[in-house]
């Protein structure tokens, strides 16, 4: 195996780790909606789990380069040239899923979870167009929603929904999901930071193949050893 076929396969290794991570991230604030409410879409922890930036961007988008590098390691797909030309192309599908899973990560982390807006966890806000993606303000990415004693404005708490969480027990219990607003709070903080870590990684990853497919092809990318077990 070559320079170039060993880190592919590594390559794919990587990215089926960080594939089934970004899914299983993405799965979790859904399946806690579903099991909060017992059906789906109603008083969600956010909207960006909707936009399946795991499950499609850092999941589906990645399967096909994933399957793709793993089969260097059985010397089925990228044992030549225009194996590695077609790696680097899929890996060209790959960068843009995790572009895409680190744009709604980003644009989540901006905004924080529903409850921290005035419409509490009411949807009518959810917009699902890649306009709002691209709307995020570098000063508007201050993480005050998770920072602050509450995000919650003092005319929410009217609301039944949420726990009385003043400033003087948040900072003992910040860490606990003693309140609902809390628990949405964590919960949309560590996912959407853990899809975007995901998002970085995808990106490099596919890249670097990139590089490496195009240079396994100027530079012969096979072995002459290979070449005589082909």
């Amino acid at each position: 195996m070559t320079c170039c076929e060993g880190w592919t396969a590594c390559n794919g290794f990587s990215l089926l780790v960080l594939l089934l991570l970004g899914v299983t991230l993405n799965a979790i604030p859904l399946i806690v909606n579903l099991v909060e409410e017992d059906q789906i879409f109603k008083n969600p922890i956010s909207c960006f789990e909707w936009f399946f930036p795991g499950i499609i961007g850092a999941g589906l988008m990645v399967i096909p380069a994933t399957t793709m590098s793993l089969a260097a390691r059985k010397r089925a797909c990228c044992n030549n040239k225009t194996g590695l030309f077609l790696s680097s192309l899929l890996n060209v599908i790959t960068v843009i899923g995790a572009a895409y899973c680190l744009m709604v990560s980003i644009q989540a982390l901006a905004e924080g979870p529903l409850i921290c807006n005035s419409q509490g966890n009411s949807t009518s806000s959810c917009e699902f167009s890649f306009k709002n993606l691209t709307a995020t303000h570098p000063e508007s990415f201050d993480l005050q929603w998770f920072f602050n004693d509450s995000c919650v404005s003092p005319t929410d708490f009217n609301n039944p929904s949420i726990n009385n969480t003043t400033a003087s027990n948040w900072r003992a219990y910040s860490l606990h999901f003693n309140s609902i607003e809390n628990k949405h709070r964590i919960i949309h903080f560590s996912v959407f930071l853990g899809l975007l870590l995901v998002g970085i990684l995808e990106t490099l990853f596919g890249l670097s193949q990139i590089v490496i497919g195009f240079l396994g092809c100027l530079c012969g990318g096979v072995s002459k050893r290979r070449s005589r077990i082909v």
